[in-house]
């Protein structure tokens, strides 16, 4: 029994100890599994964690990627910028001007970290500016501007130093996209964006009328056209070494300026205070004597009053004439008898006097208050010139007849040539589009204007006439020359052109004026089929010559825009 129970004891002993050790090496286990839970939730939550980031980053991409935002700059006030003046573009619808955002460099001292390290970034990337006083300025520790309108290099070579303290102030600029094409007459603006000179302060109301910003202000002007006179007046300015020129094109029929260029010109963009009398716009501001272009004036005159015809002849024309305190007399020598229309087309000093004594200054009087001649241009620019004044002297009929001793402007004789011409009726240039029908007053009779235009068109194909070098085939040109000396000085003179075509119906006003032109020696002329050297300095050998190589590069240009020949078009594509 002993023994029994003995070995239930030994036996009770063992099983214990089986379960024991069973329970420990279970509850390793179990907490070695636990372990690794904790684990493996701790790289979930990190591998959450990563991902979350990674999405939202690519949603913040994705956004700024959407989204045009100003990286140069955190001020939100640039995004409240609005522009507060109308685009200008020509005829076509070409830009000439408009506001884009610019910026001003300004420096917050108070936010520079190392003012030494940030002196040598702009000491290296900019030499050209002054940084002993960039420096002075950071001493005082105040907001002050390191560059003004600054350009996009600039910009971007500040932006990239990584200086905060830099700050960029938007500021509206006005640009002008042809530079110097049009700066006599488009003009300029201020840094507040009012306009100082040309189109932009004539119509500085228009252009920033806050219910029209989104329509452009239209002129009467063409790029294309404007850019191949331009070019040829500067080439002509060398060839003949003159000082300056101007040239105008109108539209005879309503006065419409497609192109006006006075030279030297000047870069608008450049905002150049210009004083120099050089830069005057000689077409608008100049007055001038223009010479023998006033010829045509009184032969009109003579020919509207009935007081001759056209092939009446003039007797015993003297070589020369005593008046008042004057000898008056022609420069070449011509017969004693010509007819009106040969006085014209020789340009007869003596011949264009006698005809003025017999219409008498009572009708030139009123020609010239009908015309407009003698006051300023009725253009909406300011910069207009005012005619002088004279009296009617003794012997201001006969020299005012030939175009001496009397003053205008380019742009008014011009406009006089365009109502001559035009069947006689009197325009007014303008310099934007108008699309309002307009009655016109009479400066004469169309027939009258028929014979001048005849006459005219012989001044250029006649032998004896003095505009030869204008006769470009196809385009039918007339015109009058123009010689004028300054009275003071015998080496200044001023050559001027003004032709008109198709001479049939003209269409066209071409004025070509240079200033002290010399003989262009080695210029060999195509005259009448032969080969001639400049030899000679009146308008015909130059002002001429320039009108017919632009009348050659715009006379393509303006035969496509004519109403006429796209009718022509038309009718031919049809049938």
């Amino acid at each position: 029994m002993k023994k029994k129970q003995k070995r239930n004891k030994n036996l009770n002993v063992n099983q214990a100890s089986f379960y024991f050790e069973d329970y420990i090496e279970t509850n390793k286990k179990n907490k070695f599994s636990q372990k690794n839970n904790i684990l493996q939730d701790r790289i979930y939550l990190l591998f959450f964690l990563f991902f979350s980031l990674i999405f939202i980053f690519g949603i913040r991409i994705i956004h700024l990627s959407l989204n045009n935002i100003e990286i140069y700059n955190n001020n939100n006030e640039i995004n409240k910028f609005s522009f507060l003046r109308r685009d200008i573009v020509d005829r076509n619808g070409t830009l000439i001007s408009r506001n884009v955002k610019s910026f001003h460099a300004a420096i917050n001292p108070s936010l520079i970290n190392n003012k030494e390290n940030f002196l040598i970034k702009l000491r290296v990337n900019f030499p050209e500016l002054n940084i002993s006083e960039i420096e002075r300025k950071l001493k005082k520790n105040k907001y002050f501007y390191l560059k003004k309108r600054i350009n996009q290099i600039d910009k971007e070579k500040l932006w990239k130093l990584g200086e905060k303290s830099i700050i960029f102030e938007p500021f509206q600029s006005r640009i002008y996209t042809h530079s110097n094409l049009f700066s006599h007459i488009i003009g300029q603006v201020d840094y507040d964006n009012y306009g100082i000179s040309g189109v932009e302060k004539s119509f500085d109301k228009e252009l920033k009328n806050e219910n029209l910003l989104g329509q452009p202000l239209k002129l009467t002007l063409d790029t294309n056209i404007q850019h191949l006179i331009s070019k040829e007046l500067e080439q002509s300015l060398k060839l003949f070494d003159a000082t300056g020129g101007g040239s105008l094109l109108m539209n005879a029929k309503n006065g419409e300026i497609l192109a006006l260029a006075s030279l030297p010109n000047f870069d608008i963009n450049m905002r150049t205070d210009l004083k120099d009398k050089k830069y005057l716009n000689k077409i608008t501001k100049g007055v001038y004597e223009l010479g023998s272009i006033f010829k045509t004036f009184t032969v009109a005159l003579a020919l509207e009053n009935d007081i001759v015809k056209t092939n009446t002849i003039v007797e015993n024309i003297p070589r020369s004439i005593q008046c008042s305190k004057h000898q008056i007399s022609d420069i070449k020598e011509f017969p004693k008898n010509l007819t009106v229309e040969e006085i014209l087309v020789r340009s007869s000093n003596i011949g264009t006097l006698l005809l003025a004594r017999k219409i008498g200054e009572e009708k030139f009087r009123s020609f010239f208050e009908k015309s407009n001649l003698l006051k300023s241009p009725n253009l909406k620019l300011e910069e207009v010139g005012q005619p002088v004044s004279f009296n009617w002297n003794k012997c201001k009929l006969e020299t005012v007849s030939f175009g001496h001793g009397i003053t205008t402007t380019p742009l008014q004789a011009a406009t006089v040539y365009a109502s001559l011409v035009n069947g006689g009726k009197i325009i007014q240039p303008k310099i934007t589009k108008s699309f309002e029908k307009k009655s016109y007053e009479r400066l004469i009779s169309q027939r009258t204007s028929k014979e001048i235009n005849k006459i005219l068109r012989k001044v250029v194909t006649e032998e004896t006439g003095t505009a030869s070098l204008a006769d470009i085939d196809g385009y039918y040109v007339g015109g009058k020359t123009g010689t004028s000396q300054n009275y003071k000085n015998k080496n200044e003179n001023l050559n001027t052109f003004i032709s008109v075509f198709p001479s049939q119906n003209p269409k066209y006003v071409l004025l070509v004026m240079l200033e002290n032109p010399k003989v262009a020696k080695n210029l060999i002329y195509n005259y009448r089929g032969m080969k001639i050297k400049g030899s000679r300095n009146e308008a015909g050998w130059n002002s001429v010559y320039v009108a017919g190589k632009i009348i050659e590069k715009i006379g393509p240009i303006l035969a496509i825009k004519s109403e006429d020949f796209t009718n022509q078009y038309v009718a031919e594509k049809t049938n």
